[in-house]
């Protein structure tokens, strides 16, 4: 199975090139702020499945970058799924909790109204909207709270604030599912390499169990990575940002163990991986 993944160096990206042997491309490769030139590579290369894992993810810089947040999550990733349409082959593409309002207490399931509360949300609806209507066979995975030991991500940034201060104050007030990329990673080509069989796809939520705090999350990294940081936890208004973030971020995630046989990861035991990975004893 040949298997073109836009994305090289993101955390997902980098966790199924570690998985597979696959043609992973980077921004030098594939600028998405030029999605005809993505929906070219598809054309050129005939892969048996193309994989999405790039994106512009600068939540609170996407407020002022909503034209470039636009091209890159909504524009790119709908020309990418019509060339694959066009030459039928499977697209699999990933977006994120923040299509959601992030009201209330209920786990949202794909098929939940959408309401993004901010620029970057309403850039990453734009693309399931253009995936959609390419009329091809794809999957939007969903996911949410991605970590790994690459790139960006909480866990890094609390380890890195953990050298610097024994006292941090975290947002308590956000729900969601902590995610580890590898089993993101795990979950796409799974599905992709069913879909190449003849499987259907559609839109799937795919998150770590169990929902946690911001807060939470930084405890148990702290308590793994056996760092002293006294955590005090505050709302959400007293952490202002930017853009708005959701306070309810869980997703339900039932549709794609029916489907594909994938069980939600527990982000517990995906943090000793990730904690290992960096060369942090646990």
């Amino acid at each position: 199975m040949h298997v073109l993944v836009f994305g090289k160096s993101g955390q997902v990206a980098t966790e199924i090139s570690r998985q597979a042997s696959v043609t992973a491309l980077g921004r030098q490769d594939s600028d998405l702020s030029d999605p005809e030139r993505c929906a070219s590579i598809i054309k050129e290369i005939q892969p048996d499945v193309v994989i999405n894992a790039a994106a512009y993810t600068a939540v609170d810089k996407a407020e002022d970058e909503v034209g470039l947040a636009n091209t890159v999550n909504g524009s790119a990733p709908t020309a990418m799924a019509q060339a694959a349409a066009e030459s039928r082959i499977p697209f699999l593409h990933v977006s994120t909790d923040y299509v959601f309002s992030g009201e209330g207490q209920n786990f949202s399931k794909p098929q939940d109204s959408v309401a993004p509360c901010n620029a970057y949300g309403r850039s990453k609806l734009l693309g399931e909207e253009g995936v959609r209507a390419a009329g091809g066979n794809h999957v939007i995975l969903r996911t949410s709270w991605v970590f790994s030991a690459h790139g960006n991500n909480f866990v890094k940034t609390m380890l890195r604030l953990a050298d610097q201060t024994n006292e941090l104050s975290i947002v308590s007030d956000q729900i969601g599912g902590p995610t580890p990329a590898a089993d993101i990673a795990r979950a796409l080509l799974i599905m992709a390499e069913a879909m190449v069989s003849g499987q259907i796809g559609g839109t799937y939520h795919f998150a770590g169990t169990p929902v946690t705090s911001w807060c939470d999350f930084a405890s148990e990294i702290f308590a793994q990575a056996g760092r002293k940081v006294h955590l005090i936890g505050i709302p959400t208004k007293d952490y202002p940002t930017p853009a708005k973030r959701p306070l309810n971020s869980r997703m339900d995630c039932l549709d794609i163990e029916r489907d594909f046989g994938i069980k939600c990861p527990d982000w517990n035991l995906g943090l000793v991986d990730v904690l290992k990975d960096l060369g942090i004893k646990t």
